[in-house]
């Protein structure tokens, strides 16, 4: 009977397979988000963003009357007339109410202010004009 020794050689072999077969997945996992990366736009240059509004947003706690908790005062601080909408975004409901309150193009002379009232706390707004990027305000 002739004794025969296990080949050490075959885990070995299968080892350095198993090492290379990972490493060309890596490579070729890189190349593909590489691939990936280079077909993503750029992000448009600044010259192409819309100019922001140049309202001055003031929050006012009112005491008494119906037109709190909160106000908005937005004063144009512009040359121009700017003439703008509104949505304001309730951060409290009730069944019976709208999420969302649309208020009406509403023209702002230059120094002027536009008040919009009937707001509670965390309720969102944004005041939006053509030519403008939105403004987005929260409710202090």
């Amino acid at each position: 009977m002739t004794k025969s020794y296990p080949s050490h050689a075959r885990p070995v072999a299968s080892r350095i397979a198993l090492l290379a077969l990972g490493c060309a997945l890596a490579l070729v996992a890189l190349q593909f988000s590489a691939l990936r990366a280079a077909d993503t736009p750029a992000s448009a240059p600044a010259a192409d963003k819309a100019p922001s509004l140049p309202l001055v947003p003031t929050f006012a706690k009112v005491t008494s009357g119906e037109d709190g908790p909160y106000v908005l005062n937005l004063k144009n601080v512009s040359k121009d007339v700017v003439t703008a909408s509104a949505q304001v975004i309730a951060s409290v409901t009730f069944h019976a109410t709208a999420k969302t309150r649309n208020l009406p193009e509403h023209a702002i002379d230059p120094g002027q202010v536009w008040t919009i009232t009937e707001l509670a706390a965390t309720d969102k707004v944004i005041v939006s004009a053509k030519g403008f990027a939105p403004l987005e305000l929260t409710v202090p």
